[in-house]
Parts: C-alpha cells; structure tokens; sequence
C-alpha cells in the first residue's frame, strides 16, 4: 500500500493513540499496541515531532518512531481478522 498521509497532531487519553491527519481524519489505535509509549510519561508523550515530511512520529527521549502508514495498515490488518 503507497499511502502518502501526514500528522497535524498527536493526542493521547488512557487507551488511545489519537493521531489527526492533514486531511481532518482522525486515527484512534489503543495504546496497548506501544509498549514504549505507555511506559512513557504525560511529558515525554507531549514531546513529539512529525518526521519524514509529516508521514511519521517521533519521541526523542523515548527513542521511538512510529509510521502513519503503519497505524492505518494495523487498522485494516485488526479488521480483517
């Protein structure tokens, strides 16, 4: 799948990843899915960045990237199951 979509902004509540897109979309994936964020204080959480030209995320002081695409992907492989 060749998705090109990029983060407007990252929020967080007890069980979801809220990523919002460019495009007014809106991902919800539960937070049980990023062991190292939920190890993660509210401030580093809060420290992100979008990385790759908007189609990715990272948190410096936890070490951890994640891609855009592959929430979307993880949605659709959940769903098929």
């Amino acid at each position: 799948m060749n998705i090109s979509v990029k983060g407007k902004a990252v929020h967080f509540d007890d069980r979801y990843l809220h990523v919002e897109l460019e495009d007014g979309r809106i991902i919800l994936t539960p937070m049980s899915w990023y062991k190292e964020l939920q190890a993660g204080t509210f401030k580093q959480l809060a420290n992100y960045q979008f990385i790759c030209q908007g189609t990715g995320i990272e948190w410096a002081e936890l070490d951890y990237h994640l891609s855009i695409e592959s929430m979307l992907l993880s949605q659709l492989n959940q769903k098929a199951a």
